[in-house]
């Protein structure tokens, strides 16, 4: 069974990093797999892609389709095309997608539309209801046309069954992003700005904003950078600053006392931050399931998410994108009455396992476990 495992951006990486070592682990033992890592290019940054690769023991890609960045619709077309080319020549078995971004919209549908691929979906199901959101759109496409749906939830799971997808197809394996923060735990790496600003456990917010409803009006990114800062009560707030962001507040000349702005981080001294933090203020999905992992207090500025396990049973809270929730919210964490927070199900490091030995049992004898 060949498998084509696709990766553009950065949640991608963290994700298809545990199935890569799982594939891996089953050809050790003899199991008839190969696979193919597809490197879209979506995030051409060294930050945001390159430095994953080392860190996370990713090997080189098989192909990376170096389509660079453009308009929602002009990337996803030019990645379609790339992709589509290389499945002419050369047919994979099974077309693996993880994640809401464009790249797996668009890798998808040009595998779909190949007879003899499947497409399997690595964290089907979640979503926000926000059509706004271009990834609530990308997860819709995604898995209206998919054929084995691995979910983070059973929330998720059953999503998917009120939309009429069978549940022999569907698969609650747990959260690959997990599986990756939990190998790597022992490996987080201190940041550089640690000593030069002085930091210390417990003592310092972490910050991050991309989200357009946040981020593109420069009055509102002001607004909520003076709140976050005013409520942090003199604690040192760290913005790992998206590109996107930056430029926005590069153009504007935004600032805000307190805030410490700093280019994008490795993934080892990310998460290192993160865990080390007094608390996470983020508009970013996948933040919000580590923080959790990790028992970091998290407070998400957007109005929904398409991780209510995260609030439910781990350590996130919705606040909305209302500047006026923040203060609240602080008060709490600063006051030692945070939820505590758990850790949902199968969040245990073995979701990898759990997909490769799917499709594997499938591909052999046509059965799948569950």
């Amino acid at each position: 069974m060949l498998i084509d495992l696709i990766a553009g951006a950065r949640p991608n990486f963290i994700k298809v990093a545990s199935i890569i070592e799982a594939i891996e682990r089953a050809q050790n033992e003899g199991l008839p797999v190969k696979y193919r890592l597809i490197h879209t290019g979506q995030h051409y940054d060294g930050n945001m892609s390159g430095s994953f690769f080392e860190e996370l023991n990713i090997p080189a890609p098989y192909y990376n389709l170096q389509v660079g960045g453009g308009s929602q619709a002009e990337q996803t077309a030019r990645i379609m095309v790339a992709y589509e080319r290389i499945l002419l020549d050369e047919p994979c078995d099974v077309c693996l997608v993880v994640g809401d971004v464009n790249s797996t919209m668009a890798c998808a549908i040009a595998a779909k539309k190949i007879p003899g691929i499947k497409l399997a979906h690595v964290e089907a199901g979640i979503r926000s209801g926000d059509m706004t959101m271009p990834e609530e759109i990308n997860r819709i496409v995604t898995d209206s046309i998919t054929d084995y749906f691995f979910t983070t939830s059973e929330t998720a799971s059953e999503n998917l069954r009120k939309t009429g997808v069978d549940k022999s197809s569907i698969f609650f394996v747990g959260n690959t992003m997990i599986d990756t923060l939990l190998k790597n735990d022992s490996r987080l790496k201190k940041p550089q700005l640690w000593e030069g600003l002085k930091l210390e456990n417990g003592q310092y917010i972490v910050l991050t904003l991309h989200r357009p409803n946040n981020v593109d009006d420069p009055a509102k990114l002001t607004q909520l950078l003076d709140t976050v800062a005013t409520s942090a009560q003199g604690m040192k707030v760290i913005f790992p600053v998206h590109p996107r962001t930056a430029k926005i507040i590069e153009e504007h000349q935004l600032i805000a006392s307190g805030i410490y702005t700093i280019t994008p981080l490795s993934y080892l001294e990310f998460n290192y931050l993160v865990k080390y933090a007094k608390g996470v203020v983020t508009d970013s999905g996948g933040i919000t399931e580590e923080a959790t992992v990790m028992g970091v207090p998290c407070m998400t500025l957007r109005d929904s998410t398409e991780r209510p396990e995260t609030c439910t049973i781990g350590t996130n809270e919705l606040l909305g994108t209302d500047p006026q929730n923040i203060p609240p919210a602080f008060a709490r964490l600063f006051a030692g009455s945070w939820k505590k927070g758990g850790i949902p199900d199968k969040w245990d490091g073995k979701s990898a396992d759990r997909i490769v030995s799917t499709l594997l049992a499938i591909y052999t004898d046509g059965k799948a476990i569950v």
